[in-house]
């Protein structure tokens, strides 16, 4: 399949072979695994003090010899305060918790390694479906082909009004300007510092280390990543495909020297050549 590619003028200047991982076919199921695996890799683990809720003098009456008091641990001093309170244990007031977190818990997932390559193999062949990426909420309407490759005269770039000519020149800044209709959220998010949230506009898939990623720095939205540095979070962000995604003619080349089981197979039985 042969798709036109542009200059950063927004002019067509030739056309290109698709790789054939862009042949992969589309599973949901698989990015959405990919992304849940992926996204547990930057959890922070989290545990308490060993001493938490015990760095208290509260002793227990042992042996429980008459005195009808109960057998938990009291607090110690010499009168006022907690005195004679129960203390250091689990149930009562201030002290620890029964079974609290711990630090050595795995929250990282797993996933196998074909499974992974194949969800990422389906996330770039699913950027070449524009129903895939209208559903998700970009405005692409003026836009014709997919995926949309451009030269690599953009990895030069390292201005921000530049990069915007560059948008308006492609026809994606009307996708860039949906971002700034966001409503400001409420609530403990609003509380905490959180109240904007910026969403995910085009991205940018470059060859190798470009400027370009500084240029896209002040854009709301709009990122560029190398083919190296690029995985299903950034294609898919939440889990949800499929994003607005350019590539150059360079990125596209080393797309195309992905090695998988699955294009292996496809190869094999005629569906790709």
């Amino acid at each position: 399949m042969k798709v036109p590619t542009l200059s950063i003028y927004g002019e067509k200047d030739g056309e290109i072979e698709l790789p054939p991982v862009f042949s992969t076919p589309y599973r949901r199921d698989l990015i959405h695994k990919a992304f849940t695996n992926l996204n547990s890799h930057k959890f922070q683990p989290q545990g308490r003090h060993p001493t938490a809720g015990m760095d208290v003098v509260a002793r227990s009456n042992d042996p429980p010899t008459g005195q009808h008091r109960a057998r938990i641990a009291k607090m110690r001093g010499g009168g006022g305060g907690r005195q004679g309170q129960a203390g250091g244990v689990a149930s009562v007031r201030g002290g620890r918790q029964a079974h609290p977190p711990i630090v050595d818990k795995v929250i990282g997932k797993k996933l196998n390694k074909k499974e992974n390559k194949l969800a990422f193999c389906s996330a770039v062949a699913a950027t070449k479906s524009k129903k895939l990426i209208e559903s998700r909420g970009h405005k692409i309407n003026d836009i014709e082909s997919f995926p949309i490759i451009i030269s690599d005269d953009v990895e030069k770039i390292s201005k921000a009004d530049e990069m915007i000519t560059i948008l308006d020149s492609l026809k994606l800044s009307d996708d860039v300007k949906r971002l700034e209709s966001r409503k400001p959220r409420t609530g403990k998010s609003s509380l905490r510092g959180r109240s904007k949230k910026i969403g995910k506009s085009v991205l940018f898939v470059t060859g190798g280390e470009s400027t370009l990623s500084r240029a896209c720095g002040s854009i709301p939205g709009v990122e560029a990543k190398s083919v190296s540095e690029l995985s299903v979070l950034d294609l898919a962000p939440g889990s949800d495909p499929i994003r607005l995604t350019v590539y150059t003619i360079s990125a596209l080349t080393q797309l195309g020297e992905i090695k998988s089981t699955h294009l292996d197979i496809m190869a094999k039985t005629g569906i790709i050549s």
